[in-house]
């Protein structure tokens, strides 16, 4: 039996540090945290843990925005210290990350579950002992035609795709604060 979803304490994007991932698909943790960041005010990011963090106040409640610095395959490692440090449990961490099993554009919430083959997930499972962490999951859709999908999930967005993922971490936004504010659904 999964223990259920707490308060949300910490919220962690999953994405590749450096300029050369910016703008792809596998960076929509990053882009999602760097859009609540603007929304919420943030001024300062201080490196923590093997991750960039930002403290906000949320509703009289503290909340910490992470970006693990370590890329995405070993996200774990930095998640994992963070909690330690701030004394957050698993069930009070909300992971946001890309999803290759959704349509681009969908964004769906869960509570627990499996990796799916996804990496960081993989790596976050491992180092926190625990699947029992809510997750954003920014849907990215497959790759076209044969093409290997760790390049698809690398490959730099222009013009249109650019644009249409920026509406989709638009809505990640909206559906990570209301997680925050109103808890995380369980099916």
């Amino acid at each position: 039996m999964a223990n259920r979803p707490r308060q949300i304490q910490l919220v962690c994007g999953l994405g590749n540090p450096g300029e050369e991932y910016a703008n792809t698909r596998h960076n929509a943790g990053f882009k999602v945290v760097d859009e609540l960041a603007e929304r919420w005010g943030v001024s300062y990011w201080k490196s923590q843990a093997g991750a960039e963090t930002a403290t906000v106040e949320r509703d009289g409640l503290r909340l910490i925005l992470a970006k693990p610095q370590s890329f995405m395959n070993t996200s774990g490692g930095p998640l994992s210290k963070l909690c330690a440090l701030h004394e957050v449990e698993p069930e009070q961490v909300l992971v946001i990350h890309d999803e290759l099993d959704i349509p681009a554009g969908d964004v769906r919430v869960k509570f627990s579950g499996g990796h799916a083959g996804h990496n960081g997930l993989r790596s976050i499972i491992d180092k926190l002992g625990s699947r029992d962490f809510s997750r954003v999951r920014v849907g990215i859709g497959r790759p076209p035609g044969s093409m290997d999908p760790a390049d698809f999930v690398l490959q730099q967005l222009k013009g249109e795709a650019l644009e249409d993922f920026g509406v989709t971490v638009q809505t990640a936004a909206d559906i990570v604060e209301s997680c925050v504010a109103d808890g995380v659904p369980v099916a």
